[in-house]
């Protein structure tokens, strides 16, 4: 499946989509919400031009995985919305800041896109306690690295460690120029109850707000999707919609998917 740059992009089409080709994927479950199925369309993203494209594409809504921009195509149902934070209206909430001061010895450094045995051992331990029946559970090490390292975009793996040194978590991130991409992040369940996932994408909003960038894209918030929830708190929360980016109404989040 091909579809016309501007119509994939948004806007006139320049070099960096001009001789891409998007593909529709074969319908599947869909993960987010029960008797649905999801196709996507995607476009694999080239060494050396990758982040001109990509950081194109995220404008449209498209996320990555591996070496491929995707966005969800499934036919009948638009539920997925694409989110991002707007960085400059954001203000952490009272439950927020105190997450924060939990999560304070928590210490952050960017390693780029290099995967460690480390880093699997917690992401491995992370998927059986809190997604046992995902489809990612029993991902191996070579699995892991791969998810990593085959990024041709500007990609880093930013590790949280303890005051004595341990791991404790880590955020796969992707840079923008107009902000950052939250691609995936992991923990040890040890320290679940501190939160460290909100304390991730708290960290990743300052992160943005430091370099003068606008956003924190998120992924997709799924109506009725109960994994996808907790998005809606880092308001105000902008989605991708027919008429481009506008701030998400909040009281969406409390009513059903549409039939």
């Amino acid at each position: 499946m091909k579809l016309a740059p501007a119509a994939a992009c948004g806007g006139t089409a320049d070099l960096t989509t001009s001789l891409v080709d998007f593909y529709a994927t074969r319908p599947a479950p869909c993960p987010y919400l029960p008797d649905r199925e999801e196709r996507k369309v995607l476009a694999e993203l080239p060494p050396g031009g990758g982040f001109l494209l990509y950081d194109r594409l995220a404008r449209a809504g498209f996320r990555r995985s591996h070496t491929f921009a995707y966005r969800p195509h499934c036919l009948g149902c638009h539920e997925c919305l694409s989110v991002r934070v707007v960085v400059e209206q954001f203000r952490a909430t009272k439950s927020m800041r105190r997450v924060d001061r939990r999560n304070a010895g928590l210490a952050a450094t960017l390693t780029g896109a290099r995967a460690t045995d480390e880093q699997f051992d917690v992401f491995d331990r992370y998927l059986r306690s809190r997604h046992a029946g995902g489809e990612m559970v029993g991902m191996k090490r070579v699995d892991y690295g791969a998810m990593v390292e085959e990024s041709t975009v500007d990609t880093s793996v930013v590790e949280f460690r303890d005051r004595d040194g341990v791991l404790r978590a880590c955020l796969l991130t992707d840079a923008l120029t107009n902000g950052f991409s939250a691609v995936y992040s992991f923990f040890d369940p040890d320290i679940a109850n501190d939160s460290p996932g909100t304390f991730m994408v708290l960290w990743l909003i300052e992160r943005a707000r430091r370099a003068g960038l606008p956003y924190v894209y998120l992924g997709y918030w799924v109506q009725g999707s109960p994994k996808m929830q907790y998005k809606i708190r880092f308001a105000p929360l902008q989605s991708l919609g027919p008429r481009g980016w506008r701030l998400l109404d909040p009281s969406r989040a409390a009513q059903p998917p549409s039939p």
